[in-house]
């Protein structure tokens, strides 16, 4: 399978003036196409550090993320910014759904964004995957936690990015939604062939990945292959 997300040799450290924080310590991974892997640890370890960096919304302090074989760290913002909105869905603790659009209109926003036709086939057949055509002319006001959170996978998912990076998707769900959508988005992981990373807190949660790491205080290693 071809490697989708490749991270080499990465490290991150802060420097506040006063002293110097490293935050990641020579941090290497690599996920495919298709390939569902969780990252666990304590607060504080540097899991939300590595995913942003992975995502290119910070830079890091050595080595390199390639995206897809193509050098994701190196590039300038510019070139960066449109890779991540290219090749990269986000899915974050909050869904960040906006306020005053339906279900549909903050998929046909990110068409507006991308100056595309509305993809209304591409809408209908990512809202009946995730099993939400229902909602469609909902506000985010009228969603339940596990429906916005669905939103915002139908979101990640809807210009068909190869890396989906998700950031405690479920933190503020109860344990249903939570096992609910982790479910789905794991079945969107195969279905689709994207390279996924979730960040948890939740070890119950690992049962739906193919491989979990393990970090603390910025290293880190793999605890399990489940596919072994």
């Amino acid at each position: 399978m071809k490697k989708a997300i490749e991270v080499k040799n990465l490290s991150k450290i802060f420097d506040d003036g006063r002293k110097k924080i490293t935050a990641l310590k020579e941090t290497n991974l690599s996920v495919e196409e298709g390939e569902f892997v969780a990252i666990i640890g304590p607060s504080g370890s540097g899991k939300s550090t590595l995913l942003t960096i992975i995502g290119g919304l910070q830079a890091p302090s050595d080595g390199e993320v390639l995206i897809n074989n193509n050098k994701f760290s190196e590039e300038n913002d510019k070139k960066r910014t449109e890779l991540r909105f290219k090749e990269i869905g986000f899915i974050l603790q909050a869904s960040n759904l906006i306020p005053f659009l339906t279900v549909e209109d903050q998929l046909r926003f990110v068409n507006k964004i991308e100056k595309k036709a509305f993809q209304k086939e591409r809408v209908d057949s990512l809202l009946e995957q995730l099993g939400i055509t229902d909602l469609r002319d909902k506000y985010p006001s009228e969603l339940s936690g596990g429906e916005r959170q669905r939103v915002a996978i139908a979101r990640a998912l809807f210009h068909d990015p190869s890396v989906i990076l998700a950031d405690e998707p479920t933190a503020s769900l109860d344990s249903n939604r939570a096992f609910e959508v982790v479910e789905i988005l794991a079945k969107q992981t195969k279905q689709q062939k994207k390279a996924t990373i979730m960040v948890t807190h939740d070890e119950r949660l690992i049962k739906y990945c193919d491989k979990v790491y393990y970090m603390e205080d910025g290293n880190l290693r793999l605890a399990t292959d489940n596919n072994k």
